[in-house]
């Protein structure tokens, strides 16, 4: 073969298209496809208009427990402000929407909280760059003072923000097609389904792109990115944008979902609940936030109405959590699903019931007593006597407490022998998994 054949062949050779196969993740596509599934049937299932409505408000909790989660879960980023892109993200809807109901704007309602998205972006572009200037405690301080400073302008700036009275709206406005007007909850909440279906894919893409995993390193070992040549204040700062995104997505559909929008929804308290509940779920995992947003419905709109004490039982939880399972309940899922997966959790389930069945009976008496402190407080007026899950107690009397005391004080003491038994076959479980993992690796 001559030179000029020899030439050719390696042009042709490098012109070649080669096929290449990947299996796909049949796992995955399961999860997802499941999850869309959920979304779908889960008004079916639960057929209430107040179903509907928690429904709803799951789906926005958890686009903006997501969006949280790129701070503080993949970039190490506590932010205290967080509130004040969804917040923004609301407003800007909330006045688009006014404008699409006088004619003013020629926009589809399903498009506004892309409007908030949007703003919420621009808000962070502008912001953004002197907040993320610092990491770690100055990080989180900074977004606390900007946080304040938006609260704060909320009630200076009644012109924009509504003042004390907030701004309201009509979702059912602009052209129906298909007969679609958005009035009916459950029309609204496919819409709401629709577009946390989305979000949450894109921002588990985000996860899997070069910026995602890079702001993981920044999360890690900024120094080292630093040395490899990667502004750790870019990464920081892009990432910020995304966040405020999908935040302004979640607080565009709260304006279609309430149908108003007031100082409430950038203040600290809200941006708290961001915190707390995508701790709960779990910053860690992907799905955590997910969890945290359904939990923040629940406690909101269910636990909220069953005692005027929720908020000390939240806190009461967010402290065993915090103490005992700082990974949040995404973690527990996990560490028992890796039990499952070698064929041990059968050896424990056992030990699980004996927990949860003392758990509720410390609660039981705990919570009783809690209850009756505040009977005397807030409702002295209507007598001493309350029901506290089926069980009568009269709050001034010394059986009431003496009875309470007995069964939680009991209740603990039963369950500390429970928790370590149960540590007993937990570490006698994990020794049994990790000789099992390096028997297969000698294989």
């Amino acid at each position: 073969m001559n030179t000029s054949t020899l030439a050719k062949t390696s042009k042709h050779a490098a012109h070649r298209t080669y096929v290449e196969f990947r299996p796909i993740n049949l796992g995955r596509w399961i999860i997802w496809g499941l999850f869309a599934l959920l979304i779908l049937v889960a008004p079916m299932i639960w057929t209430s208009s107040l179903s509907h409505t928690m429904l709803s408000q799951m789906g926005i909790a958890i686009i903006v427990c997501l969006s949280y989660n790129i701070l503080l879960g993949q970039g190490g980023m506590l932010s205290f402000g967080h509130a004040a892109y969804s917040g923004m993200g609301s407003f800007l809807a909330i006045h688009t929407l006014n404008r699409v109901t006088d004619g003013q704007f020629q926009l589809p309602v399903s498009l506004i909280p892309i409007v908030g998205g949007l703003a919420a972006a621009l808000f962070a572009v502008l912001l953004g760059w002197v907040t993320t200037k610092k990491s770690s405690t100055t990080f989180a301080m900074i977004t606390l003072g900007i946080g304040e400073l938006v609260w704060a302008m909320s009630l200076m700036f009644p012109g924009f923000f509504g003042g004390e009275g907030g701004i309201s709206g009509n979702r059912v406005t602009g052209p129906s097609p298909m007969g679609i007007t958005f009035g009916p909850q459950i029309q609204l909440y496919y819409l709401i389904g629709i577009y946390t279906f989305i979000c949450t894919a894109l921002m588990f893409a985000f996860t899997r792109t070069p910026l995602g995993r890079m702001l993981n390193a920044v999360r890690d070992n900024p120094e080292r990115v630093e040395f490899v040549g990667y502004d750790t204040q870019m990464v920081r700062y892009l990432a910020f944008i995304v966040a405020a995104f999908f935040a302004g997505i979640s607080g565009g559909l709260a304006t279609l979902n309430f149908e108003i929008v007031t100082s409430e929804v950038v203040g600290a308290y809200r941006s708290g609940a961001y915190l707390l509940f995508t701790f709960l779920g779990g910053a860690t995992f992907f799905f955590g936030p997910i969890i945290g947003g359904i939990l923040m419905v629940l406690a909101f709109v269910l636990l909220s109405e069953f005692t005027k004490a929720w908020l000390l039982y939240l806190g009461l939880i967010f402290t065993f959590m915090v103490m005992y399972a700082p990974g949040g309940f995404a973690s527990l899922i996990m560490m028992n699903v890796r039990v499952a997966a070698f064929g041990m959790l059968r050896r424990i389930w056992a030990s699980y019931l004996a927990l949860g069945l003392l758990a509720l009976v410390i609660f039981g008496g705990a919570g009783a007593m809690i209850e009756m402190v505040y009977h005397l407080q807030l409702n002295a007026a209507m007598g001493d006597e309350l029901t506290f899950f089926g069980v009568s107690l009269n709050a001034r009397s010394v059986n009431s407490w003496f009875g309470s005391a007995f069964v939680a004080l009991t209740g603990l003491a039963l369950f500390e022998l429970a928790r370590r038994q149960f540590k007993r076959e937990w570490n006698a479980i994990q020794t049994e998994i990790e000789q099992e993992i390096k028997r297969r690796e000698t294989l």
